[in-house]
């Protein structure tokens, strides 16, 4: 019985939203990716924050899958400026809202989608080590049922499988790739291409880029980092409280203790010396070393 309630419930709940679009508040800020970078984890330690306040859900995916919904599907996302008015002129406090859809940041479309729609919006950059955020992705390809290779074996075929595929995305705007969404072990962790590409098309101010590894070590620390970034009074932030480790984008994700087996030393190895000259190119873009190589 409640799995017939439940979708009818999200409908009528969405029907609504998408009636009551034109009152509701666009993103102040979005976190770009990177994938198995932290991003879940960092959402919910913003949005559990007063003032910083959450979409319908944490990966909206609209500049990416959803971009042909046109706005007002985006706009029901978000909360409405009720909520807003609400907060900063009963409460006294400020008001942010914002997703967190990885993807964006690999996807060639995403950067001038996000600039004709949002010209202003704060963009938060999550990334990690290459080598771990490849085997960690590849980990999560084969539990979703995306991936049959194992992983030294899909990183030899990924060139093959991505054969084409910026070709035709850049072609067709309608065009979803498949391999390129979920075979980019390797192509992901090079950063730089991505963030040069969103740069060329929004000013530098406007990035707030994060190692990844230090989420991990201080989230509390980056937590701040954050909100301050979005303008929000960190003063208030709670530095005791628990931090939880969010392994899937859902209110429970913490609960996820699943991790990948030890990556083989050797194979370690070889990928650290595949990175190493673009983790360099990377490195004297942004003028910071991430220690990455080694």
């Amino acid at each position: 019985m409640l799995d017939t309630i439940k979708p009818v419930y999200w409908n009528v709940r969405f029907s609504y939203r998408l009636l009551t679009n034109r009152i509701r508040a666009l993103p102040d800020f979005i976190i770009l990716g990177t994938q198995r970078g932290g991003t879940t984890s960092l959402y919910h330690y913003l949005t559990e924050y007063a003032g910083v306040f959450s979409a319908m859900h944490k990966e909206v995916h609209f500049f990416d899958d959803h971009f042909s919904s046109g706005l007002r599907w985006y706009r029901a996302q978000f909360p409405t400026s009720l909520q807003k008015y609400y907060a900063e002129y009963i409460r006294k406090q400020r008001f942010v809202t914002g997703e967190s859809s990885p993807y964006y940041l690999f996807h060639p479309h995403v950067p001038k989608r996000v600039l004709d729609s949002l010209p202003q919006v704060r963009l938060i950059v999550l990334l990690r080590n290459p080598v771990d955020r490849a085997y960690s992705h590849h980990w999560l390809s084969v539990h979703e049922g995306h991936e049959t290779l194992p992983f030294e074996k899909a990183l030899k075929y990924e060139e093959q499988r991505l054969a084409g595929e910026q070709e035709k995305m850049l072609g067709n705007e309608g065009y979803e790739g498949y391999n390129h969404r979920h075979y980019t072990y390797l192509s992901r962790g090079i950063y730089v291409d991505q963030l040069q590409r969103w740069m060329r098309t929004f000013p530098k101010e406007q990035f707030l880029i994060v190692k990844s590894e230090d989420l991990y070590s201080h989230p509390a620390a980056i937590t701040r980092q954050c909100l301050e970034f979005l303008g929000m009074p960190a003063t208030g932030l709670d530095t005791t409280r628990e931090f939880k480790q969010y392994r899937e984008p859902t209110p429970g994700g913490h609960k996820n203790q699943e991790k990948p087996p030890r990556m083989d030393a050797g194979l370690r190895k070889t990928l650290v010396e595949y990175f190493k000259p673009h983790n360099a190119r990377l490195y004297e873009y942004l003028g910071r070393d991430f220690d990455w190589d080694r």
